[in-house]
């Protein structure tokens, strides 16, 4: 009974996490689709797009909230980011220049933490934990190119990318 009850209260947490993160997404935005992204047999994050239509349109505004489900290391995922870029053969001179802002506004992940990243109307994009703003880097390339990893034609998890923009 004891494990059981340990158990209903790590999902209980979990889920106010989760509710938590939901908080920062715009009222007026509504949720295109989710997905898992699972590498080998490790379950990374929970990946939820939302967008003012609920649909998935590239010109339209998008909120992408990541619910993780392991600890990452906060040069982890700043490293991850430079390689998918690398992948996704997108190129600015200012790549430095984010990931540095990344690596002042990101924190360390641990399981059932979040991040949300909400595009504003000029373009700029807002890191939110939670209800608490972490950071904005107010250039709308990086919100290209960040989204891209998730969105794009090319990314490297198709099936997932699919999911997430609701083209399952």
């Amino acid at each position: 009974m004891k494990y059981f009850l340990s158990g209903v209260i790590a999902l209980f947490s979990m889920n106010l996490l989760a509710a938590e993160c939901t908080s920062s997404v715009p009222e007026n935005f509504t949720k295109v689709g989710e997905t898992r992204l699972s590498v080998y047999f490790w379950d990374v994050y929970d990946a939820t797009l939302y967008s003012p239509s609920g649909k998935y349109n590239q010109d339209e505004r998008q909120a992408l909230m990541l619910d993780y489900l392991r600890d990452i290391k906060a040069k982890d995922l700043i490293e991850t980011t430079e390689e998918e870029w690398q992948k996704l053969g997108l190129n600015s001179d200012s790549h430095e220049k984010w990931l540095t802002k990344l690596d002042s506004i990101w924190p360390d992940i641990k399981e059932g933490d979040c991040l949300l990243l909400v595009e504003k109307s000029n373009g700029a994009a807002e890191f939110y934990q939670g209800d608490k703003l972490l950071g904005e880097i107010d250039d709308n390339e990086f919100t290209e190119q960040f989204l891209a990893i998730w969105l794009s034609e090319e990314s490297r998890f198709k099936s997932e990318r699919n999911e997430l923009i609701g083209e399952k």
